[in-house]
């Protein structure tokens, strides 16, 4: 089984078309959000993915809450504050928005964590889970624009810029 990892997109609508594109290209099982997508027309967009869809809010998305709650209702997306736990391909997963998030909520059990916020990329071991955040998605950083791709079994990440 194979994820796509992405957040920060910040509603940045060409940034969101290039990210649909490259997971619909890799035919990703299922896409996680980390945060902070700032505006339901993220969502809207993101609706047409093949594959499930679900996330964290991040902390540039209060301001439009209502909007983003009514987005995922409507595309039948599980969107919550953080964390949210997931159990794919046998594997057990932290999703969370901010890294510092990471301390009161991972545990033994979790053999990946996912964040955003930072804009940077992570791949670590962590009291034995994988933390991994793609990094930057919102062209805020000049030729870093980037998604993760993570296969459950190996447990092994890649990179795909765009």
């Amino acid at each position: 089984m194979q994820i796509g990892v992405v957040g920060d997109t910040h509603n940045n609508m060409r940034s969101v078309e290039k990210i649909i594109e490259i997971f619909e290209r890799h035919g990703v099982d299922r896409v996680v959000h980390t945060g902070d997508l700032t505006q339901p027309k993220v969502l809207d967009a993101l609706s047409s993915l093949s594959m499930p869809l679900c996330g964290v809010y991040g902390n540039n998305d209060q301001g439009e809450r209502p909007g983003l709650d009514e987005s995922a209702t409507r595309h039948g997306m599980e969107w919550v504050d953080g964390p949210l736990e997931v159990n794919w391909g046998g594997r057990a997963i932290l999703i969370v928005h901010d890294p510092l998030d990471l301390e009161a909520h991972l545990g033994p059990h979790h053999d990946l964590a996912l964040h955003g916020h930072t804009h940077l990329y992570r791949r670590e071991e962590v009291g034995g889970a994988l933390v991994f955040n793609p990094g930057e998605c919102a062209g805020m950083l000049v030729g870093q624009n980037r998604v993760g791709l993570v296969d459950l079994v190996s447990l092994q990440c890649e990179i795909e810029y765009f």
